[in-house]
């Protein structure tokens, strides 16, 4: 059973947030508030709340309860003040009722939860800035130098294995690194393992 305390400035949304909890076998209400002081009294399980952010205070006693954030914000909250919070699922206002309650359960299992429009904003923000197809412009001799470097080679080396001069060596390794968008043979090295151009 899990424990849950709604928290709503709106009495209106308190009472529309109740009738929803009531639905569910699996849950326990302990309350209804305008706020969140309740929280270190009934120790419930997950708080399901539309409070702003800014306004959950911190928790008192180092128990954090997992919230259901529900919000009008256009853009995602997660942040780490946000986990520190609790917050473990965050729901657009208009969320339907099967949505919310799966949140209040995923996250009295531990689980994160969040909005598909937040999800794509976050994939975004975290997608790397230059992709794979940017770097396979790579020529076939520039994959055979990375790789040589690799292996810790000279450029005198490589231009001895190559048959080529040290002058175009050094081209081909400043090549490397522009098109990888690296600052130095190791960090094109590193990149060139992570993008699967290089072969361990």
């Amino acid at each position: 059973m899990i424990r849950l305390l709604i928290a709503a400035p709106s009495a209106v949304m308190r009472a529309g947030l109740e009738t929803l909890a009531a639905s569910s076998p699996d849950v326990e209400l302990l309350g209804s508030f305008p706020d969140l002081a309740a929280v270190e009294d009934l120790h419930p399980d997950v708080v399901l709340t539309a409070i702003p952010m800014e306004d959950i205070p911190p928790p008192a006693n180092g128990r954090v309860p997992a919230l259901v954030l529900l919000t009008d914000e256009s853009q995602p909250v997660w942040t780490q003040e946000a986990l520190r919070l609790g917050v473990r699922a965050v729901l657009s206002r208009d969320a339907s009722a099967s949505e919310i309650l799966a949140a209040v359960e995923a996250a009295a299992s531990g689980l994160a939860v969040l909005d598909p429009r937040d999800l794509d904003a976050l994939l975004r923000s975290a997608a790397p800035s230059h992709t794979a197809a940017e770097t396979s412009t790579l020529t076939a001799r520039e994959l055979e130098v990375l790789r040589m470097m690799a292996e810790g080679a000279a450029n005198k080396t490589i231009a001895w294995k190559l048959d080529i001069s040290d002058h175009t060596v050094k081209f081909h390794v400043a090549s490397i690194l522009g098109k990888l968008h690296a600052a130095s043979r190791t960090e094109a090295v590193t990149m060139g393992i992570r993008q699967g151009l290089i072969l361990l």
